[in-house]
């Protein structure tokens, strides 16, 4: 079931406007937030209540977001949530924190606390231009280290941390009696998969533990909600970015000149496809011995990603 679903539009200029977030029910008491085209910046959230208490997964990367996921829940008829769990760290699925804090606790990995405090205002150095509001940097204050199950209510909510994945500090949110998972960005739906802050071989194990934990419903970080099936897509396309690492690495090409001679209808439709040349620089640093999540360099990844798609970084559409 779907609420409060827009259908994009244009702009005054004519030009493609980005549609509003919506709410889709996935079982009783538990939302998805989806924030279509789920491009860059534009994560899902969520939430689970009971009708006594409410936790939330992710925020969202501008203010005005932030609190439109707020009025959502509100509006459902849910209680203020006293929970908060993020899925890792970066800014569009934590930048809106302060607007749940103090009142919400937040909770996730404990590398998940330390890369929030290291990256700083991570989105406005990338994306300067993007109006996004009074953000106040406000990491998980609980941390675990592998698992913690959470009580919202009678509801169960266990956080499982995969390893270094999509970043060093990953937690899936499970809900084991509704059979609904929220992957954050372990799982793109429609999207190109991003490794360069976490692992290669690290995403594929984490495939593994989200196929063995059976769910039936699958909110990915970015995209539409899907079944177990969209795990397929994401392990392909890994698989894909494995071969040609390998084969480019042996041959001593560089990630760059790999990701421009690499054939555009493999995966061609995926959107954002410039983070091919992203997830090679990562696969091409395991491949030479560097461990799960080890800090690459973030600027020269976003450069290579800005050279593979003409010159110019695409757009933040938060």
């Amino acid at each position: 079931m779907t609420d409060h679903q827009q259908v994009a539009g244009v702009d005054a200029n004519g030009a493609a406007a980005v549609a509003e977030p919506y709410l889709t029910e996935l079982a009783p008491g538990v939302h998805a937030f989806v924030q279509p085209d789920g491009g860059w910046c534009l994560n899902n959230a969520g939430f689970v209540t009971d009708g006594t208490a409410t936790l939330v997964v992710d925020t969202a990367a501008t203010e005005r977001r932030a609190r439109l996921l707020r009025r959502r829940i509100t509006e459902s008829g849910a209680p203020a949530p006293r929970t908060l769990v993020n899925t890792h760290h970066h800014g569009d699925h934590t930048y809106g924190n302060g607007v749940f804090a103090p009142e919400a606790t937040i909770i996730g990995h404990a590398a998940c606390r330390r890369e929030v405090l290291a990256a700083g205002y991570q989105l406005h150095a990338v994306w300067p231009e993007v109006t996004y509001g009074d953000i106040r940097l406000t990491p998980p204050e609980v941390t675990f280290e592998d698992r913690l199950t959470v009580h919202v209510g009678e509801c169960e909510v266990q956080l499982i941390h995969p390893g270094p994945a999509h970043t060093p500090g990953d937690t899936i949110v499970w809900l084991p009696r509704q059979r609904v998972v929220f992957t954050g960005d372990l799982i793109f739906h429609g999207g190109t998969p991003f490794l360069l802050m976490g692992s290669l071989s690290g995403s594929l194990r984490a495939i593994e533990l989200l196929r063995s934990l059976d769910a039936e419903t699958v909110v990915p970080g970015h995209g539409p909600v899907a079944g177990p099936e969209v795990y397929d897509e994401v392990e392909r396309y890994l698989r894909y970015v494995g071969e040609l690492a390998r084969e480019g690495r042996a041959a001593g090409r560089t990630p760059l000149e790999v990701a421009r001679e690499a054939d555009p209808a493999a995966f061609g439709g995926l959107a954002e496809s410039e983070r091919l040349v992203a997830n090679l620089l990562r696969a091409y640093a395991e491949l030479a011995g560097a461990a799960p999540g080890a800090p690459l360099d973030a600027a020269a990844g976003f450069g290579a990603m800005a050279e593979l798609n003409g010159g110019v970084l695409p757009a933040c559409h938060a």
